[in-house]
């Protein structure tokens, strides 16, 4: 089956209301039409997700986004300077807003993204509609890099799953809130702060505390979970721990980066993870990550992995 053909197979089963896992360049989604409510409510289904945790739908461009949602001018300045790529806004609904209510879990507002995929964006021009899409897993386990990751976390309950090689970011969009006020980083990812900070020319401000009324995807405490506990900023492994280490550590196989690169410790993430879990260790011990550039981004989802666990 060539590219297009499948392309295509993807966005008929898209347009009666089935799912679609594909790829993006931060993790694979699982896709819902956007404006049906009983497809988004098999993403819900599917991932066996808290209904009241909102969801990203994705969009081929700029101006499908301005239609959805009320973009100020700081939040349109963002969009075109970094859009496709790994960044959520979330703002206002419009008042005709299409999107079914259960993307925004109640809220007014709406998460908006444009993927850098090429799979990703020839699918959304090809289904010609918004597409709901949070991570291709069961709800707080861990995000899924490829292809095999999906088949192994969702099986059956996805109606296709689209291959397009590894995610080259390997960790979740940055979402960024014009909501009220703002501009607020809701959750670190693959847009730095200093980017973020230097297109809009003035400090982005982070919420003290995590919101009762969650704006964004990936807020929950406990998010981004294998199976196995964690054990953080550990410099050494313990008795039946498997270590996950970053530099170059002599403790095992598992480094997220031997030379140290954040970039390259980031898209090793959730694979690594996966891979360890995979084991069914006891523990595992991750070493100290520096909290700069995407490091802020990892040192995220390693907390949220770590916390205590919230039933889904």
């Amino acid at each position: 089956m060539t590219m297009a053909s499948t392309i295509s197979k993807a966005a008929t089963i898209l347009r009666e209301g089935g799912l679609v896992a594909f790829p993006t360049e931060t993790v694979y989604g699982l896709g819902a039409d956007a404006t049906n409510d009983t497809a988004v409510a098999r993403i819900f289904t599917a991932k066996q997700r808290p209904h009241f945790n909102p969801l990203i739908s994705h969009v081929p461009d700029c101006e499908a986004a301005f239609r959805l949602g009320k973009f100020n001018a700081e939040a349109e300045t963002l969009a075109r300077a970094v859009w496709p790529g790994p960044l959520t806004i979330v703002v206002e609904r419009r008042a005709d807003c299409p999107l079914s209510l259960l993307c925004s879990a109640g809220l007014s507002s709406v998460a908006l993204r444009v993927p850098a995929h090429p799979m990703a964006l020839a699918l959304l021009k090809e289904v010609d509609r918004p597409l709901a899409a949070p991570s291709a897993n069961r709800s707080g386990r861990i995000s899924p890099t490829t292809a095999e990751h999906v088949r192994s976390s969702l099986g059956d309950d996805v109606d296709l799953i689209l291959d397009g090689g590894p995610s080259a970011v390997g960790v979740e969009s940055t979402v960024v809130r014009f909501v009220e006020t703002g501009p607020y980083m809701l959750r670190s990812g693959g847009v730095t702060r200093n980017v973020l900070e230097d297109i809009l020319g003035r400090k982005v401000m982070t919420p003290t505390r995590f919101h009762t009324d969650l704006h964004s995807p990936g807020m929950l405490e406990s998010h981004y979970a294998p199976l196995s506990p964690l054990r953080l900023n550990a410099a050494a492994p313990e008795w039946r721990e498997v270590y996950l280490g970053f530099g170059d550590y002599d403790y095992g196989p598992w480094t997220l980066s031997k030379s140290g690169n954040i970039q390259e410790a980031a898209g090793n993430l959730f694979k690594m993870l996966h891979a360890i879990d995979d084991s069914s260790p006891e523990r595992i011990a991750v070493a100290p990550i520096p909290m700069f550039g995407l490091g802020e981004a990892i040192n995220d989802r390693l907390i949220r992995a770590a916390a205590p666990r919230s039933e889904p």
